[in-house]
């Protein structure tokens, strides 16, 4: 009996320790999955924003956007940038007060040949554009004189799109191909690139388009499309760059430049 009396304290104890053991390695696995958590938000959060590191400054690339404020923008045909673009937590932000037709914002400078790269996320349904070779005189528009890179929320838009407006298209000339989109409010990435009269899109790395500029064949495009009504598109050969409030909101950051000699 006192075998048996033995033998049962004996397993009840091995038994809480194996459960003891088994709670103390449960808290041991959730502290450290909870520090590794912790130090993901410390890099998350001293994570730089509109700055270049040494090797790109090396390479001849220059910020666009300092974080800060809207040095170095200015309205389309104007001398200062319109209350529909702020800055907001190191982003420059449409507030999509404006339209297609009013409310733009190009570079105070004029660029011909470089490439351009910058992160954006833009607010369901959204609807926005980037150009380039943009040229103030007798144009009501930036998209009146300027190419596009388009930039829409493909997976949220209420409607359906031709290939010509989807995310990374030379709009209404060029669709995308293989193009990944992310959806609204996360951070997508762009890339133009501008070497004479040939042009790359690129979206979150990948190319999805690429074409050149002024040939018969762009000509061609230009006829048989909606620029037909505008005689001086994609004509060109420098201008500024810029950003389109098409009534969205949508934001920018870490806008950066490298221009070709």
């Amino acid at each position: 009996m006192k075998n048996k009396i033995f033998f049962i304290v004996f397993v009840f104890s091995l038994s809480g320790m194996l459960i003891l053991n088994d709670c103390v390695h449960k808290k041991q696995e959730k502290k450290a999955e909870q520090s590794v958590s912790s130090d993901e938000v410390v890099t998350k959060k001293t994570e730089a924003y509109n700055v270049l590191t040494p090797e790109e400054k090396k390479e001849g690339w220059e910020l666009l956007f300092n974080g800060k404020n809207l040095d170095g923008w200015r309205g389309f045909r104007m001398d200062t940038v319109p209350d529909n673009w702020t800055v907001e937590d190191n982003c420059l932000v449409c507030l999509g007060k404006g339209s297609d037709k009013s409310g733009d914002i190009i570079t105070s400078r004029e660029f011909e040949n470089f490439d351009l790269k910058l992160e954006w996320k833009i607010s369901p349904a959204g609807n926005s554009g980037i150009f380039y070779h943009v040229v103030e005189d007798h144009y009501p528009t930036p998209y009146a004189t300027g190419p596009e890179y388009q930039l829409i929320d493909d997976l949220g838009w209420p409607g359906k799109l031709n290939d010509w407006q989807t995310t990374g298209a030379n709009y209404a000339m060029d669709p995308p191909v293989n193009a990944k989109i992310k959806p609204a409010l996360t951070w997508n990435s762009a890339e133009i690139v501008v070497n004479g009269p040939h042009v790359i899109h690129y979206l979150n790395g990948s190319k999805v388009v690429e074409y050149d500029l002024w040939t018969d064949e762009w000509k061609a495009k230009v006829k048989n499309c909606k620029w037909k009504d505008y005689p001086g598109y994609g004509l060109a050969h420098k201008g500024h760059i810029g950003l389109q409030d098409h009534g969205s909101k949508i934001w920018f950051r870490n806008i950066r430049i490298k221009v070709f000699n």
